[in-house]
């Protein structure tokens, strides 16, 4: 018979950091194999632009004159701007997304997306997006009610210690914070290789051992079985990992390896529906920069990123399974400041990236002749497409989510 003593040795050896998650074993164990059914649940990525992106410049009136006249040093020169019709083009430092759209019909862009009354604290703006909602007080995110709508896992990819975002609040199971796929590795107490390998015996033989219904070690039973699975499920990707080999190079940049992560849990079919990663530093107050600088640097990782990230899963064949949508808590005013740069504004674009998004262009471009206090005023509440990503995509009713009265925006081809 096990005592007491030996159930907290071999119930203390999986020493897993906080981040791993406890639907880990059981996803990982019963995800059918890619091209199986049961595998081709639709897939979103979040992509957080933190700091308020610049939309004027990142989608360019380039046939507006008015546009010059506000930007008279940050405007993009009209022979640099990469076209995509509608007298519109893209930064030149977002080639490759402007390839996606031209030759792959796989990217939605939603213009002049906003909510009415925009705050222009970072704090308070990126909290409407990520709960949206307008209310006073806060407490659970868009992401969290979906998932309470339709338990299921997700993944937060950090960047370093980034904390959790508001967006994953409310979540049944905490959705766990996680910056490659060594955190999902067994930490065993032992030094030595061969005392880890004496203890992952006792774990495997303690799990092999059957207890009879009546026992009083069904606990034990059920504990170290748990405890196994999740030990061969962290095996599992821990093999993912050192096998995967990217179908396209991607960058060298954070952002472009935790989409590369993003890409390696997927094709480990660990059952994540919802995937959840931000780029910093968008809060371009002075110096931004026109068609190079701060901004472009930025748009450049961005898109080059997205870029390897959404053919490198269509090589996979899960081109029709993942949707990539970008946001941020505002754009940037119209005109540009004496710092030559822009300050807090509203009405920016919106990005969607995947095999099944509506291609083109949605939406009018807002005016810049007809500014509030400096500021694009918004045509569509960002709630329209967050339903449509909700009802449309992910298949989770979107008032359950976000309330009455936001129709699904267009995005979707399907």
């Amino acid at each position: 018979m096990t005592d007491r003593r030996d159930f907290l040795k071999t119930s203390t050896l999986l020493g897993f950091g906080a981040t791993v998650p406890a639907f880990l074993s059981r996803t990982a164990a019963t995800a059918a194999p890619t091209g199986k059914p049961g595998a081709k649940d639709t897939i979103l990525v979040v992509v957080q632009l933190t700091g308020g992106n610049d939309g004027l410049n990142t989608l360019v009136p380039h046939k507006d004159a008015e546009y010059y006249k506000l930007r008279p040093s940050l405007a993009i020169p009209k022979d640099q701007v990469k076209g995509i019709g509608h007298d519109l083009g893209l930064h030149p430092a977002m080639e490759a997304t402007a390839r996606l759209f031209n030759d792959q019909s796989a990217v939605c862009v939603v213009q002049g997306v906003g909510y009415p009354n925009p705050s222009q604290s970072h704090f308070r703006s990126m909290d409407i997006w990520q709960a949206a909602s307008t209310q006073e007080t806060l407490s659970e995110g868009w992401v969290g009610k979906a998932l309470k709508t339709q338990p299921g896992p997700a993944f937060h990819l950090a960047a370093g210690n980034e904390s959790a975002p508001l967006a994953l609040n409310g979540a049944p199971v905490r959705v766990p914070s996680i910056t490659s796929l060594e955190d999902f590795q067994l930490k065993m107490a032992a030094a030595s290789g061969a005392d880890q390998a004496a203890q992952k015996g006792v774990i495997t033989g303690v799990a092999a051992t059957p207890t009879s219904p009546g026992s009083p070690n069904r606990l034990l039973d059920f504990v170290a079985r748990t405890q196994l699975n999740t030990y061969a499920s962290s095996d599992k990707l821990a093999t993912v990992g050192k096998n995967y080999q990217p179908k396209v190079p991607y960058p060298e940049t954070p952002f472009a390896s935790r989409l590369k992560l993003a890409a390696q849990l997927i094709e480990a079919g660990t059952g994540a529906r919802i995937y959840y990663v931000s780029l910093a530093n968008f809060d371009t107050h002075a110096g931004q920069g026109g068609a190079a600088g701060a901004h472009a640097n930025l748009l450049r990782q961005l898109s080059d990123g997205l870029s390897a990230f959404y053919r490198d899963l269509a090589e996979r064949g899960h081109k029709d399974r993942v949707c990539v949508m970008t946001f941020s808590e505002f754009g940037r005013r119209a005109g540009e400041n004496s710092s030559k740069g822009t300050d807090h504004g509203s009405g920016a674009p919106m990005f969607l990236v995947g095999g099944k998004v509506k291609p083109g262009v949605v939406g009018e471009h807002p005016s810049l002749t007809k500014l509030e206090a400096g500021n694009l005023v918004h045509g569509i509440d960002f709630r329209r497409v967050y339903a449509a990503v909700l009802d449309k995509w992910l298949g989770i009713e979107s008032q359950s989510v976000l309330g009455p009265g936001f129709d699904p925006a267009e995005v979707f081809a399907v």
